[in-house]
C-alpha cells in the first residue's frame, strides 16, 4: 500500500509540475479575491506557509487534508482580519473528530467580508437634477464563504481531506440602461452572484522524524459572470513541506520545537512565488513566528506571535504593506 502511495504522490507532483511549467506566462484574470487574503493569525504570521501541518481546524483555509490527526475531541477558531481600505473579515472553523480519526475529522468553516461603509452616487437624469445625485438606502457589498470539509488518515503516514464551499459575493445594485426602438428606461439591476467550489489535499508523512509533504488544490469552481465577460475563481495549486529541524538535537526537543516550512504556489492570476515560514515554541507553550512571501510588490514579510494554555490558544500575526496600512489579524483558538 505505501508503495502504491508513493508511486501516487510522484505522480501528482510531477503533473502539477508539468502544469505549472505549461501555464506560468499564462495568467488569467480571476474573481472572488477574497478567497485568496490568509484570515488566520498562525498561518499567516508563517507567510501562509501551511501546506504541510496538520492536527487543526485551521487547515480548512489551507489544506483540508490537515484536519486528520486533531488530537482533541473537537476545536473550535475565530479569527479577525483588519484588511486595507477599511475591509474587515470575520471568519473561523470547527472541527470535530469521533472515535480518536477512527471515522475521520469533519469541519465547518466560514468567512465572512464587510467592505465597508460606501456613498452612493448616479448621474443626473433630468435638467432639474445636478450632475450628481446622491443615494441613500442601498445595501453595502460585502462577501461570504461557508464550508463543508472532511479527512482521513489512510495510514499513518498518509492523508486525505476534501471541503465543498458555497461562496457568494453581493456588490450591491447599479443603475442599467435599456434601450428600445422609441426610447431609453432606467432599470436597478442587483449584481451578487454565488457558486460551489471545492477544495483537496494530500499530507504525506514521510518517517523521516518529523518531515512532512502537503499538497492542495484550492476554489476549483466553473466560471461564473455578472454581464458578458466570465470569470473564475482564484484556482491555486500548493505543494509545501515542513519539518521541526530540532528533531535532530533530541536535548532540545523536551522544551523547544523549531518548525520550519516552504510552499511553492501557483496561483491562475499570478505569478509563481514561495511562501516560508518559521515557528518557535517554547514548553509548548509560547511561540514565536515569521515569514517571508516572495515575488510580491506590496508586501513580503510576516511576523507574529501565539500564547497557548489549558487549551485555549490566542495568535497574532502584522503583515507591513508598502503603501497602504500595515495588516493586525488577531485569532482565538480553544480545543477540548
Amino acid at each position: 500500500m505505501m508503495k502504491n502511495i508513493s508511486r501516487f504522490l510522484l505522480l501528482l507532483g510531477v503533473l502539477i509540475a508539468s502544469y505549472t511549467a505549461d501555464a506560468q506566462e499564462k495568467l488569467a484574470q480571476t474573481g472572488f479575491q477574497f478567497l485568496s487574503v490568509g484570515t488566520t493569525a498562525r498561518g499567516t504570521a508563517l507567510g501562509d506557509a501551511f501546506t504541510a501541518y496538520s492536527g487543526t481546524s485551521e487547515a480548512l483555509f489551507y489544506n483540508p487534508a490537515g484536519l486528520a490527526g486533531l488530537p482533541a475531541v473537537a476545536e473550535v477558531a475565530l479569527n479577525r482580519v483588519n484588511w486595507i481600505a477599511d475591509i474587515t473579515y470575520h471568519s473561523g472553523s470547527l472541527a470535530f473528530n469521533w472515535q480518536k480519526g477512527k471515522y475521520g475529522v469533519l469541519g465547518l468553516s466560514f468567512v465572512k467580508v464587510d467592505y465597508g461603509e460606501f456613498l452612493w452616487t448616479r448621474r443626473a437624469w433630468t435638467a432639474d437634477e445636478q450632475d450628481y445625485v446622491d443615494i441613500t438606502g442601498w445595501k453595502e457589498p460585502w462577501a461570504l464563504m461557508v464550508g463543508l470539509g472532511y479527512a482521513r488518515e489512510l495510514s499513518e503516514r498518509f492523508s486525505v481531506g476534501a471541503q465543498v464551499k458555497y461562496a457568494s459575493q453581493d456588490l450591491g445594485t447599479s443603475f442599467m440602461p435599456i434601450y428600445t426602438e422609441s426610447d431609453t428606461t432606467i432599470s436597478e439591476k442587483d449584481y451578487s452572484l454565488g457558486v460551489t467550489a471545492f477544495d483537496f489535499g494530500t499530507i504525506y508523512k514521510t518517517g523521516l522524524k518529523s518531515l512532512a509533504f502537503g499538497m492542495t488544490v484550492r476554489n476549483f469552481a466553473k466560471e461564473i459572470k455578472y454581464e458578458k465577460e466570465g470569470f473564475p475563481l482564484p484556482l491555486t495549486f500548493k505543494i509545501g513541506i515542513s519539518m521541526n529541524v530540532l528533531d535532530f538535537f533530541p536535548a532540545m526537543g523536551e522544551q523547544h520545537s523549531l518548525l520550519i516550512s516552504v510552499d511553492a504556489v501557483h496561483p491562475r492570476s499570478y505569478p509563481e512565488y514561495l511562501n516560508l515560514g518559521g515557528e518557535y515554541t517554547f514548553m509548548d507553550m509560547l511561540s514565536l513566528r515569521g515569514g517571508l512571501i516572495s515575488n510580491h510588490d506590496e508586501y513580503n514579510l510576516t511576523a507574529g506571535f501565539g500564547v497557548r494554555t489549558l487549551g485555549l490558544s490566542l495568535d497574532y500575526s502584522y503583515t507591513p504593506f508598502d503603501h497602504f496600512r500595515d495588516i493586525n489579524r488577531f485569532s482565538v483558538k480553544f480545543a477540548f
